[in-house]
Parts: C-alpha cells; sequence; structure tokens
C-alpha cells in the first residue's frame, strides 16, 4: 500500500472514530421540558375581627383556602362561614334568623361550612376548607360575656366565592383526625407536645363545633364548667381555636402549635331538639398533653 494511501486510511479513520466517540455521547437533557409544575397551595385570605365587625375581603376565588383569623377585638372572636345555597342572599339568611324558633335549626339553604373557631384577643386562629363557588356568609355567634351574639352587634361579612380556572390545592395532610358525634369526640390518636395539623369531620346528624381551650395551671374542667355557668372575671384558660360548625361529612382542618398542658374540647352549638348546648349532652373532652 503506498504511503498517500495509508495516511488517508489513517485520516479517514480518525474521523469516524471521531464520529463514534460522539454518537456514544448522552443527548443532552432538555431540562425546561422536564421540569414539574408545583403543587398548588391552598389560597389565603386575611380576616381580621374587631369589636364589632370583620374586615375581609369581599370576593375570593373558589378551591381549598386557608382563612387565617387575626383578633384585634378586646373580646373573644370566631369566624362561623356559612354558604348560601338555592340563590339565597345576606337579607334572606337575616330574615331567615331572626325567624327561627330554635337556634340549632338552621334553614336548609344555609350550610353550615366551618371556620377558624373562638380566639383571645390579640390571638391567631386558622382553618382550611374546601370553597365552590356561590355566596356566603361570615359571622360571629359567640355570646360572651353579656349573652347578645355578636353578629346582633354587627359581627356580619358577606362573601362571593368566584369560579375559578386554576387547579384546586389538595387538602392538607393531617396527623390526626378529630371526629364529632353525637354528642362526643373521638380523637384518632393521643397528642404529643408539637405542631399538628387536624381533620376535623362531622360524622354526626347535627352540625357541630371544636371549640378548643387551653387550662390555665392548677384550672380543672370544674372551674371551666363553673366560669361559664355565670361568665364573670377572667375564664380559666385560653382559646386557641379549633374549627366553627360544619354539617354532616364536612372535612375541616386547622394547624396548631400545642404545648404541654391540658385542653378541653367542646360544642356550644344549640341542639336542634332542646335548644341547649351540646356541652351540656355531653360534648365535652378533657385531653392532656405531655
Amino acid at each position: 500500500m503506498h504511503r498517500q494511501t495509508v495516511s488517508a486510511c489513517v485520516c479517514i479513520a480518525a474521523v469516524l472514530l471521531g464520529a463514534c466517540a460522539k454518537s456514544d455521547q448522552p443527548a443532552a437533557v432538555d431540562t425546561a421540558a422536564k421540569t414539574i409544575a408545583a403543587p398548588a397551595v391552598p389560597n389565603v385570605v386575611l380576616v381580621r375581627a374587631r369589636d364589632f365587625a370583620f374586615d375581609a375581603p369581599d370576593a375570593i376565588p373558589a378551591g381549598m383556602t386557608t382563612f387565617r383569623l387575626l383578633n384585634d377585638g378586646q373580646a373573644l372572636h370566631h369566624v362561623q362561614i356559612v354558604r348560601l345555597d338555592s340563590g339565597k342572599t345576606m337579607a334572606d339568611l337575616e330574615k331567615a334568623m331572626k325567624a327561627m324558633t330554635s337556634p340549632g335549626t338552621p334553614p336548609r339553604w344555609a350550610v353550615w361550612a366551618g371556620g377558624p373557631n373562638g380566639i383571645d384577643p390579640q390571638g391567631e386562629g386558622n382553618a382550611t376548607l374546601d370553597m365552590p363557588a356561590g355566596n356566603y356568609a361570615l359571622l360571629c355567634f359567640v355570646d360572651f360575656p353579656d349573652h347578645i351574639p355578636h353578629f346582633v352587634k354587627g359581627m356580619v361579612k358577606p362573601l362571593t366565592v368566584t369560579p375559578s380556572t386554576a387547579p384546586s390545592a389538595p387538602a392538607p395532610k393531617a396527623d390526626v383526625v378529630v371526629t364529632l358525634n353525637d354528642y362526643s369526640f373521638t380523637v384518632s390518636a393521643p397528642v404529643a407536645a408539637g405542631k399538628h395539623t387536624f381533620e376535623v369531620r362531622n360524622a354526626a346528624a347535627q352540625t357541630h363545633e371544636l371549640f378548643i381551650v387551653q387550662l390555665a395551671p392548677g384550672k380543672t374542667a370544674a372551674d371551666f364548667k363553673a366560669w361559664v355557668g355565670k361568665m364573670k372575671g377572667p375564664p380559666p384558660g385560653r382559646a386557641i381555636g379549633g374549627t366553627a360548625g360544619a354539617a354532616t361529612g364536612m372535612p375541616v382542618y386547622f394547624t396548631a402549635d400545642i404545648t404541654p398542658g391540658i385542653y378541653l374540647l367542646m360544642c356550644f352549638i344549640p341542639d336542634a331538639k332542646d335548644g341547649k348546648p351540646h356541652l351540656e349532652h355531653g360534648m365535652f373532652q378533657e385531653v392532656k398533653v405531655n
């Protein structure tokens, strides 16, 4: 073989080897195409409670929503969310509430949907729930200390939930489930000190709430019951929230940082039959947290 031919073959071989080496390299990855969309998170709605009014948006988008309650007042407040079905309005709700013969039997089109429960002055609470599009009302039914519900004093706020094309966030992941029954609470597991996400689910025929009080050091459940009977002087504990009244099968979630102590779970919603608060029917439970 001539020297020129050998040189040409060597050059061709080098070119072919270079091409093979390039073909053995992995193809560049299009990182943009592989990007995974972050999961949707609940909408956050700030509600500030005053004596006696709510500062809150007039309208919010539909979907999983966290209501964050800040109590700027001097009295205990909560946010009871009521969904108005069948095209009803706030005027219809106010008229129906005046005409109710029993406080425990609202009209069928007024659906108790949950919300952040009672928080002491300067405190903060929260509740997360699914909010389908429609008309709603925010109310405070707390009647401490003069037995006059705060909504009568002006704590009523209409809320419109508008349709949304964005994907709704999934429900929060709860590590403790509290089931509401007629008339008791079932807690899925012992509660240890620390931050927890609670799922509160009403399995009963009637509407129920979960209202939580942490007793002051040295105070007992009997002390609290005695205080409820008179409502005079400072309460023997602090209100840390929970979930406002929710109809059967409607899950509501909340998070709380639980410290060691004695906690009371209770429901103040009036009974549909006799109008007495459900705690008088036995919906009152003591929980110890170490």
